[in-house]
């Protein structure tokens, strides 16, 4: 593990804007009745706004609403139904002022969204659906790029890798500059290595330990490994609610090489820790 710093960019996000020199926590609302960890907690509207107002006053920035599940051998949901679940509660937090993120590969999806008042588009699929890369390029809008091979279904069968970092970091880079070559401007591209995602306890281990690496890429780094199974393995087996503290852990050390964002179940400690990261650091 390297110390690294944060990127001394902005991030546009419709009016408001995002300073990425300083660490951001990136809420998880999952408006899903099959996610992982808190599959069916928050999938009405009501319950799903209160969770998100109160992660933006446990210090969440950014509100990442997703309404599909991409656990390991999730079921495919239509697109219809994937708006019907995010439009409403999208609608009803746009009038604060927060940034919001939307956890979704379909076009159609984030254009309902971006018009409902959603400002990023967090892609687990690096824009490989039918029509993404014309659309992120219509959109103009922040895009966060995530590294995967094959769909959820599929996944755990393909982690196979001469390098974990060195192939994680080339094959992003091709999805990096399938985008930009479709029109996407660089500076609104954000990467993240897909923790858990393809991935083996050992190389998820092993890409945490070597995020610094991706900042050669020139591209802002969200991590994202909140309460993910190699975080239980680490931890003796500890379910998913039992994975805070090593997830809090984790993610501090991706902020220490260079992440400026973390998407994270638990909100309050996440910030805690930031809190007392950047009070040391100022000394």
């Amino acid at each position: 593990m390297r110390l690294m710093p944060l990127p001394k960019q902005v991030l546009k996000c419709g009016k408001l804007s995002l300073d990425l020199s300083v660490p951001h926590v990136m809420g998880i609302l999952n408006v899903t009745p099959d996610s992982f960890s808190d599959g069916g907690k928050h999938n009405g509207k009501e319950q799903a706004v209160a969770h998100a107002l109160q992660m933006i006053e446990d210090g969440a920035t950014v509100i990442d609403i997703g309404g599909e599940s991409t656990r390991p051998g999730a079921s495919p949901v239509s697109i219809e139904e994937e708006i019907r679940r995010v439009v409403p509660v999208v609608e009803a937090l746009a009038k604060y002022d927060v940034v919001l993120s939307i956890d979704t590969s379909e076009p159609e999806v984030i254009k309902a969204a971006v018009k409902a008042g959603a400002h990023i588009w967090n892609d687990v699929r690096a824009l490989t659906r039918p029509n993404a890369l014309a659309t992120a390029a219509e959109l103009d809008i922040p895009i966060i790029i995530m590294h995967m091979r094959g769909e959820p279904t599929t996944m755990n069968n393909l982690d196979q890798y001469d390098d974990v970092t060195v192939d994680v970091m080339q094959e992003l880079q091709q999805r990096v500059d399938d985008a930009v070559n479709a029109g996407v401007k660089p500076e609104n591209i954000m990467i993240d290595p897909g923790f858990g995602f393809a991935k083996n306890a050992g190389q998820n281990l092993k890409l945490l330990n070597e995020l610094y690496q991706l900042n050669a890429m020139g591209y802002p780094i969200l991590s994202a490994l909140s309460r993910k199974r190699f975080i239980g393995e680490a931890l003796n087996g500890a379910d998913a609610q039992n994975r805070a503290v090593g997830s809090v852990t984790a993610h501090l050390m991706s902020i220490q090489q260079g992440a400026c964002m973390v998407r994270a179940h638990d909100v309050k400690a996440m910030s805690d820790a930031i809190k007392v990261w950047q009070a040391t650091v100022m000394i």
